[in-house]
């Protein structure tokens, strides 16, 4: 079959769980396809443009699982259920979340998505500064957060064993950092649970700036 842009993607994105981002090369993804590398730039001319259109399909996976209801959220059930499928999607996927940081769009389709996430905060009484701001602070910590997760959990449910509890305890001196040791269970278990109150705790502040927005009005 001939070679187009699609099969390259597909194979991209299984080298990607296979060997991780560091991993994905044009020269290990020619030898998957079985093609000389030349035959792939014919298609994508460099490695960032292969990333920007994997990063596109990866956040338009995203943005589809966030749709489903969105008229019926208010904006809050909206923060909510956008972090989490964010972050859902980006767990599908090796090094996910860092592949797509930094991703410069190649469908301007996904603007509609963009849109509709601003007017469901400037509906709810925000400025657009604000939106932009709160959307953007809600993104943000979903990518840092997985991006950490995805170092220390490479491989969905395979932690390495430098950051394993019983390793910690061996590395961290519990007379002299007493809080640093103890808190290791917090950082490095419950992702799930530390993951939604991270985003609770973004929600509020969104909450606060609203209600501050009222009273100086």
């Amino acid at each position: 079959m001939p070679l187009d842009r699609e099969m390259i993607l597909h194979s991209a994105f299984t080298v990607l769980n296979e060997a991780g981002l560091d991993g994905l090369t044009l020269r290990r993804l020619a030898a998957r396809l079985d093609v000389q590398a030349p035959a792939i730039y014919w298609h994508f001319k460099n490695k960032q443009e292969l990333l920007d259109e994997m990063g596109t399909r990866v956040l338009q996976e995203a943005a589809v699982g966030n749709t489903a209801s969105w008229e019926h959220l208010t904006w809050r059930e909206w923060a909510c259920t956008y972090c989490t499928g964010l972050r859902q999607t980006f767990l599908r996927y090796r090094d996910g979340a860092k592949m797509a940081s930094g991703t410069l769009l190649t469908d301007t389709k996904m603007y509609a998505a963009m849109d509709r996430s601003l007017r469901k905060f400037t509906d709810a009484g925000f400025t657009l500064r604000q939106a932009a701001v709160g959307i953007g602070a809600l993104y943000s910590y979903t990518v840092g957060f997985v991006i950490e997760e995805q170092a220390i959990l490479p491989v969905a449910g395979t932690m390495r064993v430098e950051y394993t509890l019983e390793a910690r305890e061996q590395r961290v001196n519990k007379e002299l950092y007493p809080l640093a040791a103890a808190v290791g269970v917090e950082m490095f278990t419950n992702y799930d649970l530390r993951f939604t109150d991270g985003v609770a705790l973004i929600v509020t502040g969104l909450e606060e700036a609203l209600r501050n927005k009222g009273r100086a009005d």
